[in-house]
């Protein structure tokens, strides 16, 4: 994949990597990856100790596609601040005009959760949270075909 900018130049540097070691030091983590030397870019040998990188990581998996990551958590939390999302808790379920905290509630009600944060783990809440969230882009885009 090629990530070019408004000019149409190449910003991004495209290689494959292995995780070798992760630990904290007092400024963040610390990811060590491992290059294959005919993977390794010429700009990131030649880039100074310390320079900076906007980083966007795929897991590959062992049939060479991308993992999915969905944090569901984080998306719930965000999703509960968004006013359509709000408007749409109000107009589809709760039939009162609902605000960020009535939003997390009703949304936690429907999944059967007692914690946004349950969505981590129990499936049962993830699928029903998937359904909502379906039935949100529904409402959202009603002529959008896909």
């Amino acid at each position: 994949m090629l990530v070019l900018s408004p000019r149409g130049i190449n910003v991004a540097l495209q290689f494959e990597a292995r995780k070798v070691a992760l630990k904290q030091d007092r400024t963040g983590f610390v990811l060590t990856l491992a290059i294959h030397p005919d993977e390794c870019p010429e700009e990131i040998l030649r880039d100074f100790v310390g320079a900076r990188y906007g980083c966007a990581l795929v897991r590959i998996q062992d049939d060479e596609s991308a993992t999915p990551y969905d944090n569901r958590v984080k998306k719930a939390a965000m999703l509960c601040k968004d006013p359509k999302f709000q408007e749409f808790v109000s107009t589809q379920i709760a039939g009162y005009e609902c605000d960020e905290n009535d939003s997390a509630y009703i949304l936690c009600d429907q999944c059967g959760i007692t914690s946004r944060t349950e969505l981590h783990g129990n499936a049962a809440a993830k699928e029903i949270f998937d359904k909502l969230l379906f039935k949100f882009d529904q409402w959202r885009f009603p002529n959008d075909p896909f």
